[in-house]
């Protein structure tokens, strides 16, 4: 069990048994709920980072992506728009008026809104991707000045301030239910209503999709498994004839567009574009998460699964440092040495295994 692929999911599964009886609310259908809520965006956004360490680099971007296509989107199709938060941006009158985004009220104008994010976050993994590919520069560095750029320019663009007034077309992306349970009374009260548990989301089956692509691409096509060699050893790949430099242009537009898909689910469920979205630590968890499951951040080591239940465990582990009343600063400094075990358990699993063969 110690050495299974599998072995995050047992820690989970332990995880869980372990601390339920003296954290009942750990195992609470509203925290199930909030844990799974958290989960979806979190997911996705790891799902590409995965694809970016398993080349041996890292996508520090993708939570300013997350920002600037969510405030991009809003601004297409926000109802209305506070004219003494907003008078100062430079959009205002070009874009943004009291009446709203270009495309507020218009039939069809999420879906363009949505094309318009997608075509937003691509163009940002494609300078990403060809500048570590082409000039061959660091991606820590490319994507370290990506992120500062594209952190400001969404400040910029809307003075720090939320767009809010989204349609619901839009905001049902992130709060849409498919299958709710009922706890309790099912009678028309408030208190009932407060009994409704959504286990099965629009953010829910958007996450598993992209979960299930992102396997059948990473662990079932040829361009995962050049995916994989190049992580492995870069210069081997180019002398067997891999085109590496367009796999990793691909593999960052992928990232991006997975941040952009993550910010549109956290966008619609928080009901606003928000300038400050993917920032903080979020960034870390995204890593961590990946980490924890095995990807590994040297590359050439990578499953969705793992990434799946790597986030899996880091909400779990999340929502448990809630529950301990714990502060701000406790739970990041317990998340850290959380994280530095599971980097070390994998090194020693990666020598066990290795040993093991010999």
């Amino acid at each position: 069990m110690f050495l299974s692929d599998y072995f995050i999911f047992y820690l989970c599964i332990a995880f869980i048994i372990i601390l339920a009886p003296f954290l009942p609310v750990l195992v609470a259908p509203a925290n199930a709920v909030n844990i799974m809520s958290n989960m979806w965006p979190l997911l996705i956004v790891a799902i590409g980072q995965t694809f970016v360490l398993a080349i041996g680099g890292i996508d520090l971007s993708q939570g300013a992506v997350m920002a600037v296509t969510a405030v991009i989107g809003a601004m297409l199709i926000t109802l209305a728009v506070d004219p003494v938060t907003f008078t100062r941006t430079p959009l205002w009158g070009l874009i943004l008026t009291e009446q709203g985004g270009p495309l507020a009220g218009f039939t069809g104008g999420v879906l363009i809104a949505l094309v318009v994010m997608l075509l937003t976050a691509a163009l940002i993994g494609l300078f990403n991707g060809a500048s570590v590919a082409l000039f061959d520069l660091p991606p820590f560095m490319v994507t370290l000045v990506t992120m500062m750029t594209l952190s400001a320019f969404a400040l910029w663009l809307t003075q720090s301030g939320n767009i809010a007034n989204l349609p619901e077309d839009f905001t049902r992306l992130g709060r849409g239910d498919i299958v709710s349970v009922y706890f309790g009374a099912k009678e028309e009260s408030q208190l009932a209503r407060r009994q409704v548990y959504s286990f099965v989301t629009f953010p829910m089956v958007i996450a598993l999709i992209v979960a299930f692509l992102a396997h059948i691409i990473l662990n079932r096509t040829v361009f995962g498994a050049r995916v994989l060699a190049i992580g492995m050893n870069r210069k081997a790949a180019e002398i067997s004839g891999i085109p590496v430099r367009r796999i990793v242009i691909a593999v960052f537009v992928l990232s991006a567009v997975c941040a952009m898909i993550g910010g549109l689910l956290y966008s619609a469920r928080l009901e606003a574009g928000r300038p400050t979205l993917g920032g903080g630590t979020f960034l870390l968890d995204v890593i961590a998460a990946s980490v924890i499951g095995g990807t590994s951040l040297f590359g050439g080591k990578a499953k969705i699964i793992w990434t799946f239940f790597g986030v899996l465990f880091y909400v779990l582990m999340s929502s448990a440092l809630s529950a301990m009343n714990l502060s701000a600063f406790q739970i990041d400094m317990v998340k850290g040495g959380i994280i530095l075990g599971a980097a070390l358990l994998d090194v020693f699993r990666t020598w066990l295994k290795r040993e093991r063969l010999q």
